[in-house]
């Protein structure tokens, strides 16, 4: 495929319906990008071959129009010395300079225009590069979101599943299980802080009766002797 045809192929495509058809849009539009630079780099080694010629046309336009210039001078230095056999033969050589480098401004002329189109060719074809990388960018940027949203999706379809209920109750099942197994572990025992306490009172209310004891006793002890 020539360059020019790729490059109107490329330019005339429709970047967003070949997408749309597009089963695999990320590797479409990495392949329209890739064939993209390659032809830019084509075009652009084209256009500066046809510019290095036509440099090359220009300077040999200048080096005719210099030797039609010189047998021009001369023609003139013969009809002065009276040699108008010498300056018909200088006038002839200068028409062949002549017609030479007007032929050589044709191609310097052709070449420009074609110059002009590569240059042409190349702003469209960048133009279209740009809006295909930002193509891609966006793509990018949705397919990363799109396989969130899926795997999110997926997630929330497992545990909505009613295998995963029921694991997650037998789980719930299993917790409450250990907490009352936790809970049976001290049934019955008090607190050491509430042992304590309630030593503590016991002591006391033991002290309490044994000096009622000790009072009674005494107190019929005094009893017996005074009888």
């Amino acid at each position: 495929m020539g360059i020019f045809s790729r490059f109107r192929d490329i330019v005339s495509s429709n970047i967003n319906v070949m997408l749309d058809k597009a089963e695999d849009p990320e590797k479409l539009i990495k392949l329209m990008i890739r064939e993209m630079e390659d032809t830019l780099v084509e075009i652009k080694a084209s256009c500066a071959g046809v510019m290095a010629g036509n440099k090359k046309v220009q300077r040999e336009i200048e080096e005719v129009q210099s030797r039609a210039k010189q047998w021009e001078e001369r023609a003139e230095l013969a009809v002065s010395k009276g040699r108008d056999d010498l300056a018909r033969e200088a006038l002839v050589e200068r028409r062949r300079y002549t017609d030479r480098a007007e032929a050589l401004l044709q191609e310097s002329m052709r070449l420009n225009a074609i110059v002009e189109q590569y240059q042409d060719d190349i702003r469209q074809l960048e133009e279209k590069l740009g809006g295909a990388r930002e193509k891609q960018r966006i793509l990018v940027q949705r397919h990363i979101r799109a396989n969130r949203k899926r795997r999110a999706q997926e997630e929330i379809r497992r545990f909505d599943s009613s295998e995963a209920i029921l694991k997650f109750e037998d789980l719930e099942n299993r917790i409450e299980r250990m907490e009352a197994e936790a809970d049976l572990v001290n049934f019955g025992k008090k607190p050491a802080v509430d042992a304590e306490w309630e030593s503590l009172l016991v002591d006391d209310e033991i002290e309490k009766e044994l000096q009622t004891l000790k009072s009674s006793s005494k107190k019929e002890n005094e009893g017996a002797s005074t009888a």
